[in-house]
């Protein structure tokens, strides 16, 4: 009789509990759907406006700066969204495995429903604050948005290029509309008093997209019938423009110098008393990732930062996952944060390109999740050989070694302007060697990281050397530590 009894009683129990948690995760789920729902509603407002005015040519320095707020709170809406999204997904499934045990012990269900609880009371309660503050930013955005758009019907409309009407987001490019309403300012409507041409620096590091900005305003069609010529420089070839005297007197140019490395005070006096000689209306644009260079500028610079998290994200799932919607795929959302995470510690859109083109090719959670422990391998390992994080090592021109990515012993190093590519070398793409690493050639080859869709259209190429150095063998860099141990 006592054993029946306990039997019913720990029955009981266990429905009860089970009904609790069905109850608090069905409220939970549809608060955070709503929620969803709210901040969903909003973003297809805003990313409209976003879009249309990407489409005019905005001068008012006010609107440019709501432009930029704008897009940051889009970008910070779409990140939570998807967040929440996963989220939901992740307690549902947790709740079914809860509810395949219920004719477990009370005990256990009473265990792991308060260990549930525990674990994640404070993830909730930051998700939630988070959720809160994306949502009322974009409540004041949209609040604010009125006047912007009346303003904005009164701003010329572009005119669209072929390769503007775009299917992928890998295929325009993304971001920047901020920085590039202030480039097309600079070039069709700066034109200051006097015959000295204005300079227009634009600061940022290694390949933050600085000259694709300059490609993709000088591709405008205003901005190519403002110019009769544009001519490309480099710092080390500054004074070559004297080669070019007889074609330019006369000729409203566009002068375009990009600089690796600072310049005498003496080399830029001698080559602006010549710049003064072009026609009137000619304006010149200085490229460098050095601050130093920002003082030969006659107009504020334009400073160009890594994209931020929210950005990149969005940004990345919009490649990996192509006209598939991510919805769809909650685990892979979850597992694209991971990679964003490791791609923003970088910096650089190369490697996000790179790394979308692979994961789009295949949407399996198993092969993403191996492709971002290949990347999480290769990043540690470099911390550990060297001392130093992958992108800087590229940036300072080190090699790197690549044996998690191709698993093969690989050491990569990226050609500079003074080493010539080896033509001669047989070729491989980043996303080949990522999906499949028998695609490696035997011996040296050129590893293909990326190429670009969009004008420049610039190719980034490595060199890389079979049968890499031991990691006893290979030495930090001057002055740095080896930290962390390779996985």
């Amino acid at each position: 009789m006592e054993v029946a009894i306990s039997a019913v009683a720990g029955e009981l129990v266990s429905r009860f509990i089970s009904f609790l948690m069905n109850k608090y995760c069905s409220n939970h789920q549809r608060s955070e759907e709503k929620l969803a729902e709210r901040l969903q509603h909003l973003l297809m407002r805003v990313g409209t406006v976003v879009e249309e005015a990407d489409a005019r040519y905005i001068v008012n320095c006010g609107m440019i700066t709501q432009l930029k707020m704008l897009s940051e709170a889009m970008y910070r809406g779409h990140r939570v969204v998807d967040t929440l999204r996963y989220k939901t997904h992740q307690e549902s499934e947790g709740f079914n495995e809860v509810s395949i045990n219920d004719s477990s012990s009370s005990l256990y269900l009473a265990i792991r429903f308060k260990r549930s609880r525990t674990a994640t009371e404070k993830e909730d309660k930051a998700m939630r604050l988070e959720s809160h503050d994306a949502l009322e930013s974009l409540e004041i955005a949209v609040a604010n948005m009125a006047e912007f758009v009346v303003l904005l019907g009164g701003c010329e409309r572009m005119s669209r290029r072929p390769y503007d009407i775009y299917l992928y987001t890998d295929n325009f490019m993304f971001g920047r509309q901020a920085e590039k309403q202030k480039l097309l300012s600079f070039l069709l409507h700066h034109n200051p008093p006097g015959d000295a041409p204005a300079v227009l620096p634009i600061i940022g590091g290694v390949r933050v997209g600085k000259k694709t900005l300059v490609a993709h305003v000088c591709g405008d069609e205003r901005v190519r019938s403002c110019f009769s010529s544009v001519l490309h420089l480099n710092g080390d070839s500054l004074l070559r423009v004297f080669d070019h005297g007889s074609t330019t007197f006369g000729v409203k140019m566009l002068v375009v110098i990009e600089f690796d490395s600072d310049v005498c005070d003496d080399d830029w006096k001698v080559f602006h008393s010549f710049a003064i000689r072009m026609c009137r209306g000619s304006k010149i644009i200085i490229l460098s990732r050095i601050q130093r260079l920002a003082r030969f500028g006659s107009v504020k610079p334009i400073l160009l930062s890594v994209l931020s998290y929210d950005e990149l994200s969005y940004l990345f799932k919009k490649m990996a996952f192509g006209s598939v919607d991510p919805a769809e795929h909650p685990r892979l959302v979850q597992i694209a944060d991971e990679v964003t995470k490791e791609l923003h510690k970088q910096g650089s859109l190369i490697a996000a390109n790179a790394y979308a083109g692979v994961l789009r090719r295949n949407l399996d959670v198993q092969f993403w999740r191996c492709i971002l422990d290949k990347g999480t391998r290769y990043t540690k390992r470099n911390l550990f050989l060297h001392g130093a994080h992958p992108s800087m090592l590229i940036e300072q021109g080190h090699p790197m070694d690549i044996t998690d990515i191709a698993l093969h012993p690989l050491s990569m190093t990226p050609y500079t302007s003074n080493v010539p590519i080896k033509e001669e070398s047989p070729s491989v793409t980043l996303a080949e060697l990522l999906a499949d690493p028998s695609v490696r050639p035997e011996g040296d080859f050129n590893l293909i990281v990326c190429e670009s869709r969009i004008p420049p259209h610039e190719s980034f190429v490595h060199f890389v050397t079979s049968h890499a150095q031991d990691a006893h063998e290979v030495g930090a860099l001057p002055g740095r530590k080896r930290r962390g141990v390779p996985i």
